[in-house]
């Protein structure tokens, strides 16, 4: 440390924080300026400038941290993956219900990068982003419950007294009695379905309004893949006679004018996917009931092939940059 300032070289974990939050972050910035220009609810619009605000100013504070340490600022999305005199592909309902979904997985991201960050000026930053990120949530929340349009988790009766797992028959699950789904499970299943709803919602729009039929095709498929994921999940909540979240593709409007380029929708889809499995694995590690723990393997790894062919799609077109990589010494060698 040199006058209360980090000298040490950024690591690979900070390294990857870095990288992907330029990435989502300059994504970020197209998107809800796009949103901004069509937006009418004044609410929603002041929550959108908010968020879009927070976003500039973490790709200006990434930018300062690439060039400190004299690594490439990565290209990420600019204007020109965006345009604005495109009609609105979504209603001013589901804008704010993108917002909730992309805000949780920006949590869930910021959480990790402070986790995996060792410089103290890497761990202040998403500290920072994490603070801000807990104001947006909270405002979209506030303001999506003043509208009625969040879907609540299910409810349980308080039993009268805590207890005890006494039988092994608890983990069962495909044999004999089942046993009703506890709080964790719920918990998994419902918001793993609610993080679905927004994956469907943009393949449906950016299907009919990309030019490109590979990348239509792509995403209708993966349309039907996580409309009958998000079936299998609301099947198990309803068999034990609980809600299910919201369906939003009936506020996907009639536009089929594309209001991003094609790099900017797929690289978006294959994100969201990916990070489906993520949330997958953790909601895997924590059911006690063995029919959930085979339907979530399964799930993951329909949903992991799904995000490999969109991966592949991406490197067809040069669309997908590549991060930091280390060096190739076998290669470094054979040089000489």
């Amino acid at each position: 440390m040199e006058n209360g300032k980090d000298n040490v070289r950024l690591n690979a974990s900070e390294l990857a924080n870095l990288w992907t939050q330029y990435q989502s972050d300059s994504m970020s910035i197209q998107v809800i300026s796009y949103f901004i220009e069509k937006t009418e609810d004044q609410e929603i619009r002041k929550i959108l400038e908010f968020a879009v605000g927070l976003s500039k100013s973490h790709v200006e504070k990434i930018t300062e941290f690439f060039n400190a340490a004299v690594f490439p600022v990565p290209q990420g999305f600019t204007k020109k993956d965006v345009n604005y005199s495109a009609p609105s592909l979504f209603s001013d309902d589901l804008t704010l219900y993108y917002m909730y979904i992309m805000t949780l997985h920006g949590l869930t991201g910021y959480a990790a990068a402070t986790g995996t960050s060792v410089r103290g000026d890497q761990r202040s930053f998403f500290i920072q982003c994490n603070e801000e990120t807990m104001e947006l949530y909270d405002k979209i929340v506030e303001l999506m419950v003043q509208k009625g349009i969040l879907s609540r988790p299910p409810s349980l009766n308080a039993p009268e007294q805590i207890d005890f797992v006494r039988n092994q028959n608890y983990l069962s699950g495909w044999i004999g009695k089942q046993r009703p789904l506890n709080a964790i499970e719920i918990d998994g299943l419902f918001f793993n379905a609610q993080k679905l709803m927004v994956k469907i919602v943009l393949e449906v729009g950016f299907s009919q309004v990309t030019p490109s039929k590979e990348l239509r095709k792509y995403l209708q498929k993966g349309k039907t893949l996580c409309q009958k994921q998000v079936k299998i999940l609301d099947s198990i909540l309803s068999k034990e006679n609980l809600p299910t979240p919201r369906e939003w593709k009936s506020e996907v409007t009639n536009s089929t004018t594309p209001p991003f380029s094609d790099k900017l929708m797929l690289f978006h889809v294959v994100t969201l996917v990916s990070t489906a499995a993520g949330f997958y694995g953790a909601a895997l590690s924590v059911v006690q009931r063995r029919d959930l723990a085979v339907q979530y393997a399964r799930l993951i790894g329909q949903i992991g092939l799904y995000a490999e062919d969109g991966t592949n799609i991406l490197i067809k077109n040069g669309w997908l940059e590549q991060p930091p990589l280390a060096a190739d010494r076998v290669n470094l060698t054979n040089q000489k």
